[in-house]
This record gives structure tokens, sequence and C-alpha cells, in this order.
């Protein structure tokens, strides 16, 4: 993997990462709201959880944000929200239902260039489905309720397991290594302006400093 570490998880650090991943989780109650937002990474799951949530009728609009990235460049070479966009209409969301924000670089620019294309096609939403991968719900909050406090933020990801979600998944050391540099960015964003604070409980923060102890770094930045 990324960060060097020799293959295969043990008991412990699969329990330290259930922590991480049960806190990453909001819990709010799925409900419409006026758009919704789908936040691009390196999981098309996102895409295709959205394409239901708009099947369910919880929004009329649904921007795709995101431009590339070194996780996700090789995945998707044309970008994050473009590739989401050609996979959600082939679900059958509809084009008129969709906008397409291709360049945002971070959750920061997620949020602010998908408002900025939403005013642009006339749409002032008073809520926001942000839709994301299961781990990244609690860092796209709190980048929400900072960038755009007078929208209410909700947010959704596909109601998987963690073990469920590990098994879909290529490599499932990088994605403890990415749920623990999401823990990061919740815990230093704050102090940057980039997103509200987060209480972390002692456990999890426990099971962090656990797993960084145990090298599951590669995607932590610098402070």
């Amino acid at each position: 993997m990324a960060d060097g570490r020799p293959q295969g998880i043990t008991a412990d650090q699969r329990q330290a990462a259930q922590l991480i991943w049960d806190y990453h989780h909001m819990r709010h109650e799925l409900r419409p709201c006026d758009a919704a937002i789908a936040l691009g990474c390196n999981d098309l799951g996102v895409s295709t959880y959205a394409a239901r949530l708009y099947e369910a009728g919880l929004f009329p609009t649904l921007v795709f944000t995101g431009g590339n990235s070194a996780a996700t460049s090789s995945v998707f070479p044309r970008g994050e929200a473009v590739h989401f966009h050609e996979h959600a209409l082939a679900l059958g969301v509809p084009a008129h239902a969709m906008l397409l924000e291709p360049k945002a670089a971070n959750t920061g620019q997620n949020i602010a260039y998908a408002r900025e294309a939403l005013t642009a096609a006339g749409v002032r939403p008073r809520s926001v489905l942000l839709i994301s991968m299961p781990y990244m719900e609690r860092r796209a909050f709190a980048t929400c309720r900072e960038q755009w406090p007078e929208a209410e933020a909700v947010c959704a990801s596909d109601p998987l397991s963690f073990d469920a979600y590990l098994k879909g998944m290529d490599d499932e050391e990088s994605v403890i290594s990415m749920m623990v540099g999401d823990l990061q960015r919740v815990i230093e964003y704050p102090k940057q302006g980039f997103a509200i604070a987060q209480d972390v409980p002692e456990d999890v923060h426990a099971a962090y400093t656990s797993l960084i102890r145990d090298g599951f770094t590669g995607y932590l930045i610098s402070t």
C-alpha cells in the first residue's frame, strides 16, 4: 500500500478503525432537501447512492462536484464529477436534474463551487443533502456549516457496515488510512477556518493515535 505498511490488519486495528468509522457517521435522518451535493472521491458508489436518493424523490437538483486528486486521477481520469455524472445518467437520472462542477480540489471547494453552480442555475436552497463516502460525512458536515452556514446541511451515505464497505474496496489498509486522514482533517481544519469544530470522544482519539502509531499515515496532512 501507499504508506508502506505490511499487508493485513490486526483485530485491534480493526476495532480501532470501527470506532473511527462510527464517529464519522452523522446519523442524520434522511429527508427531502432543496438540493443535493454529491462529493467527488474514489468511490463510484457515491454516484450510485445519489441516483437512488434522486429516484426516491429526496431532492429535485443534484450537483456532482470534484476534479482530480492523487487518489482518483487513475480511476477517474476525466475527473470525479464527470465520471459520477455519466454514471448517474446511465442509472436514469435525467440530465435536467443534474449540475456538473468539475474543478473542486478539496472539500471546501466542493461546497463553495457547488453553491456557485446552484446559484448560477437559479437554485438557492435552504437545505442541502450532502452525499459522500460513509467516512466523509462528518468532514462534509463541518465544512458546509463553516462555508455555508445559512443552509441546513443533512448528511447521507450508503448505509453499509464497516466490514461490508471494506470488502467492496480493493485495499482495506488504504481505506483505514483515509479514514484516519479524514479524522485528522476534522481535528485540524477548524484551526485554519475551513470547518466548524467537532467534539472528538476520548476513545475515538485514542483509536486515531494508535492507528497513526501503527503506520496508517498515507493520507495525513502536514500540520
